[in-house]
């Protein structure tokens, strides 16, 4: 039987894709999991509408983030946080402020997930972080943490 498969099925093929599997493997396991369909010639020619559609939507999203990466790259961002004596400081600049701030600079959005912080920063000083757009897409920002008195 020839199934048109909705989803990645391991060790069978990737969605989108026809394949020839036993009938009892169709009827019994894809179809009913709604893992694969059967190949009608309105089911292939709708999966490869949905295919240009999705890889239309992921050039657009790519483009996007090149033009966001290029915008932010460079910016610096001021921190002003209560510290102790020896620089540390009471808080912590989370990747969530990061973004708050990247907001109220720019105006641009930019999801907390995104910020590559490896762990809160908790002293004061010049910090290079990167945010990890998509892939290979990344931006480094500058953040400086100063004493809240300076």
């Amino acid at each position: 039987m020839e199934v048109l498969l909705l989803k990645d099925v391991k060790r069978l093929g990737k969605a989108g894709e026809v394949r020839q599997v036993a009938d009892g493997y169709a009827r019994n396991y894809l179809i009913p999991r709604g893992l694969a369909a059967p190949a009608s010639a309105g089911a292939v020619r709708e999966a490869q509408a949905n295919l240009e559609a999705r890889a239309r939507r992921a050039e657009k999203e790519q483009a996007e983030a090149q033009r966001l990466a290029g915008q932010l790259s460079g910016v610096t961002l001021t921190f002003k946080a209560r510290a102790g004596e020896s620089g540390r400081l009471y808080g912590s600049v989370t990747p969530a402020d990061i973004a708050d701030e990247i907001k109220k600079q720019t105006g641009k959005t930019v999801d907390r997930r995104k910020i590559a912080l490896e762990e809160p920063i908790r002293e004061l000083g010049i910090y290079r972080v990167p945010i990890r757009f998509s892939g290979d897409i990344t931006a480094e920002i500058s953040v400086r943490v100063e004493a809240q008195g300076e």
